[in-house]
C-alpha cells in the first residue's frame, strides 16, 4: 500500500509513462524513495525527459543550472513539491 498523496500518484504515473518502465507500477514508487542511484535507478538523460514532461504536462521549467534543482529531483515527494510551489 502507498502513502502517495493524489499529486504524487498522478506525477509517479507521469514518470512511468515518459520513462516507459515496463518494470513499475506508479503505485510502487513509494514518495522518499530515492529517484536516481540506488533508489528507483533512474540517470541524467531520465531527468531531462521528467523535466520536459513536467514543463509540457504542469508548465513548470526546471533548469540543470538552477539551485535546488538536484533536491528537487531527489525523490517523488521532493519533485511534487517543487512542482507545486512552481506552478
Amino acid at each position: 500500500m502507498s502513502n502517495q498523496t493524489p499529486a504524487e500518484a498522478a506525477l509517479a504515473e507521469l514518470l512511468v509513462e515518459v520513462l516507459n518502465l515496463e518494470d513499475i507500477e506508479p503505485e510502487e514508487i513509494k514518495p522518499e524513495e530515492l529517484l536516481f542511484g540506488e533508489g528507483l535507478g533512474l540517470d541524467s538523460i531520465d531527468a531531462l525527459e521528467i523535466a520536459l514532461a513536467i514543463a509540457q504536462e504542469h508548465g513548470v521549467e526546471i533548469k540543470a543550472e538552477d539551485e535546488g534543482t538536484k533536491e528537487a529531483f531527489a525523490t517523488l515527494r521532493s519533485l511534487n513539491a517543487f512542482v507545486e510551489q512552481h506552478k
